[in-house]
């Protein structure tokens, strides 16, 4: 068999390429004969340029950058030169990143975008034709406030402070928003997003994402208040873009994707960008089609494969790719959090987890490499011819 090995990162404890190499492993343990393609992938969030660096033929210039707490991290800009346009890419969680705070420090109300801002601005010195920036993964919730003030648009000490503070953000808060814009005249900025979620309402940004960067109910309710002020500062400061088909004013903040990164996707809006799905762009990039074309099975898989994982992720778009060239999808993922009916309608064919009990969840943070490459040999009994 021709198997191709296809994961997203499990976050908090593998890269993308880890978890294609221990999944593998565990394959090459049980069907020894099979031919296998590793592929990690990424779907804007964690890992995503590196991913790219991989498939791409460009150069990376180096940077440091503020991360949630403004402490300095190193970050990246790739910048790759193709058809005539020159592109630069850049990773938000590098700067914004979940992973990039200790579990006690994890507060989506404190943390800020700043440092998201500076990699735009270290983009914009390459000189690019387009830039695209991956989102996903981040422990902030501030709308992109801090991005915002790191380009100019308003004072840091109101937009670089966390969500909580918008709550009380003046009405000219925004002042230099306009010239924030005009930095990036003439280039085509693209957010990649990983959910398409709006900025606001249940669906929003602080309800959905905000617990799991460490925000109470409480503080959840409380930065959705904030960053519904800040949308009203930005109404008294922008006139809302108008839809091209019906002439009538659009809400940036109900966009899709505008949630995305804790609201990155609503700045990134505000600067004139607009939305692809980061796993479609990731798997076109990779030429995830070409790959996958005559093999006979796709192995994909990510930390804890949930509702999310059905729109935006890693796993659907791989298993939607799959699907139109007729080939059978598995996830191997650390948990599986739904069921066959759910997933069945994306084309997968199978979801495994590596844990199932809590104490499979500590065995397998303790030993990440191990347990995913015994689960992979697990799933390889049961579908691989050559075993």
């Amino acid at each position: 068999m021709h198997v191709v090995i296809a994961p997203d990162c499990f976050t908090g404890t593998l890269t993308a390429t880890q978890a294609a190499e221990a999944m593998a492993a565990g394959w090459h343990d049980t069907a020894p004969r099979d031919a296998l393609t590793l592929l990690p992938l990424s779907d804007g969030g964690p890992g995503f340029l590196d991913v790219l660096g991989r498939a791409l033929d460009g150069e990376v210039a180096a940077l440091t950058v503020s991360d949630p707490l403004g402490r300095e991290v190193p970050a990246a800009v790739l910048v790759v030169e193709r058809e005539g346009m020159r592109t630069a890419y850049v990773e938000s969680a590098q700067a914004a990143g979940l992973h990039l705070l200790a579990a006690d420090e994890r507060d989506p109300a404190l943390t800020s975008t700043w440092g998201v801002g500076q990699l735009l601005r270290a983009a914009l010195e390459e000189k690019p034709d387009r830039i695209v920036v991956g989102l996903g993964g981040s422990g902030t919730n501030d709308a992109g406030a801090g991005l915002l003030s790191a380009l100019g648009a308003g004072p840091p000490d109101l937009l670089a402070r966390g969500g909580r503070v918008l709550a009380t953000a003046p009405d000219d808060a925004l002042s230099g928003l306009h010239a924030a814009r005009e930095l990036l005249e003439g280039v085509d900025l693209v957010a990649a997003t990983d959910v398409d979620n709006p900025l606001l309402g249940f669906k929003g940004a602080s309800a959905v994402f905000g617990p799991q960067k460490g925000a109470s109910p409480e503080v959840a309710q409380e930065l959705e208040g904030a960053l519904g002020r800040f949308t009203e500062v930005v109404g008294r400061t922008l006139d809302a873009p108008l839809d091209l088909l019906t002439g009538a004013p659009r809400r940036l903040d109900r966009e899709p994707g505008a949630g995305a990164a804790g609201g990155l996707g609503y700045a990134l809006f505000l600067l004139g960008g607009r939305r692809v799905s980061g796993v479609d762009l990731v798997l076109d990039a990779v030429g995830f089609r070409d790959v996958v074309r005559g093999s006979d099975l796709v192995v994909t898989g990510e930390g804890t494969f949930d509702w999310q994982s059905l729109h935006g992720k890693v796993a659907a778009g791989v298993a939607a790719a799959a699907l139109e060239e007729g080939l059978p999808s598995v996830v191997l993922a650390g948990q599986v959090l739904v069921g066959r009916r759910e997933t069945m309608g994306l084309g997968i064919s199978g979801t495994y987890a590596v844990a199932e009990t809590p104490e499979e969840v500590d065995a397998a943070f303790l030993d990440p490499v191990g347990t995913l490459r015994a689960r992979a040999a697990r799933v390889a009994r049961t579908w691989s011819a050559g075993r």
